[in-house]
């Protein structure tokens, strides 16, 4: 009986987990790579997770530019969300620019784990976010309670790590709302 008691705790527990990931998704179409889902983690991260999709029904995202992919020595990250990038060359200067709406960084709990989503910030100033983000292509276990994660990618990992720095976002939309 305490067996078949335990058994239904972790079946649970592991629908609740997946209740809480059955959240939000959005499609990013890349230039010349294909398509990846992100999933929003709304019960994790709620006010970062309504500005991310408020962004997105604005059509920010549409047309920006990745301006980092750390892929040397090994992968670590792909970042994107600064609107100058949107119609310029990529260049080695600092992408700090954002869509003007900060918001303030949540303690999601949530690790950094691969395929994590974490909203960026600038590291002197770890108490804002707005609309940059990063994809990690490996765990980051040093960046845990750092920044915001508030989603995963869950469909075209392979797309992801082949993003290089200057590809371009063609659209994002939601597919799935809350």
């Amino acid at each position: 009986m305490k067996v078949i008691r335990f058994l239904t705790l972790i079946v649970f527990a592991f629908v609740i987990q997946a209740a809480a990931w059955a959240q939000a998704q959005v499609l990013f179409k890349i230039d010349g790579r294909g398509e990846f889902i992100i999933t929003l983690n709304n019960a994790a991260a709620p006010k970062t997770c309504a500005h991310i999709m408020d962004l997105v029904k604005q059509g920010f995202y549409d047309g920006l530019k990745f301006h980092r992919a750390e892929k040397k020595p090994r992968p670590f990250l792909v970042q994107v969300g600064d609107p100058d990038t949107r119609n310029a060359p990529i260049t080695d200067k600092q992408y700090r620019g954002g869509s003007g709406v900060g918001i303030p960084k949540e303690e999601s709990g949530l690790p950094n784990d691969q395929w994590a989503v974490g909203l960026a910030s600038i590291p002197e100033e770890n108490i804002l976010g707005d609309s940059q983000f990063y994809i990690l292509l490996t765990p980051a276990k040093f960046l845990d309670g750092k920044y915001t994660v508030f989603g995963k990618v869950t469909s075209g990992m392979d797309v992801v790590t082949s993003i290089e720095k200057g590809d371009r976002i063609a659209s994002a939309r939601i597919i799935k709302s809350n």
